[in-house]
């Protein structure tokens, strides 16, 4: 099993000093080793370096923008084989971490599934979410977005991050789940204390966007024949519509035109679907094969 000594915990902070000492009181009372806990600071204008620094753990000030502009600097100044990513407001309870650990040797990212204290509001944005990461990427996650996260560091190597704030924790998923392996367990997700930096509507608008680009950039087909196979649901509204005139009140009721825009709509529709179904199933069998040579490894 992956031990704690293997393990540097990451913890990106802006303006965090309500919560960053109870975040690191809370890590060192575990028995984390200080010298592998990092707070990576975003130039925060009140005392959290401060009392980071109090606390006798590491601080790096980050580079480039975001949350992403933090992870990156993170990777470049650890030499564990595995990074522990959470946030500094005290809402994902540190004792997950243990059973993360437990797995940590099968995985090349586990995901802390957040189960309580999420709004109804957050709950159907994350649930969105999920499902358009699941749909466009062939996983089966429940928590992408989720703040708490263990990666081994070397399969971060090859990402290039592209995306800020809150969509790092997409891009991240995105990238495991088409070059590793990625699993999820539950913890314990608690009230922030301090401020709050997402915006739903914005934020949630920005993942979807960053869900997309991805797609585009992992599996361009399967986006594009999914987008195309939507264009069955009007073409088969518009062919029924079309159909019951026809019947219910003659020849002369329907019009051609939209008869003929119907069945071609419907037609795009489904060959789309065809192929997004056929581009997943060899998705599926790619990410297998290359699962298999890397366990297959000495």
């Amino acid at each position: 099993m992956v031990s704690k000594d293997d393990v540097t915990i990451i913890i990106p902070t802006l303006n965090e000093e309500k919560a960053i000492g109870l975040v690191l009181d809370e890590l060192i009372g575990l028995g984390y080793d200080k010298g592998k806990i990092i707070v990576v600071d975003g130039y925060s204008k009140d005392n959290t370096v401060k009392i980071a620094l109090e606390k006798g753990v590491k601080v790096l000030y980050q580079h480039g923008p975001g949350k992403a502009g933090a992870i990156q600097t993170a990777l470049e100044n650890i030499n564990t084989p595995y990074m522990l990513i959470m946030d500094g407001d005290y809402t994902y309870d540190p004792r997950g971490i243990e059973y993360m650990l437990k797995h940590a040797d099968k995985y090349d990212e586990i995901i802390g599934v957040r189960k309580s204290n999420i709004s109804t509001l957050h709950k159907l944005g994350n649930r969105i979410i999920n499902f358009t990461f699941n749909i466009l990427f062939g996983s089966r996650l429940s928590d992408v977005c989720s703040g708490m996260y263990l990666i081994r560091v070397e399969a971060l190597k090859d990402l290039e991050f592209k995306s800020r704030n809150f969509g790092v924790e997409v891009e991240i998923a995105a990238h495991i789940s088409q070059t590793g392996r990625i699993t999820e367990i539950p913890i314990n997700y608690r009230k922030r204390i301090g401020g709050r930096k997402l915006k739903s509507f914005r934020d949630g608008l920005n993942i979807i966007r960053t869900i997309l680009w991805l797609a585009r950039k992992y599996n361009p087909i399967l986006l594009f024949s999914t987008i195309a196979s939507l264009m069955a649901i009007p073409g088969g509204i518009i062919s029924l519509w079309q159909l019951y005139l026809r019947y219910r009140f003659g020849s002369g009721a329907w019009s051609y035109g939209w008869a003929w825009l119907g069945l071609t709509l419907l037609v795009i529709g489904l060959q789309g679907f065809t192929i997004s179904t056929i581009t997943l199933l060899l998705k599926r069998m790619e990410t297998r094969i290359i699962q298999k040579i890397k366990s297959e490894k000495p």
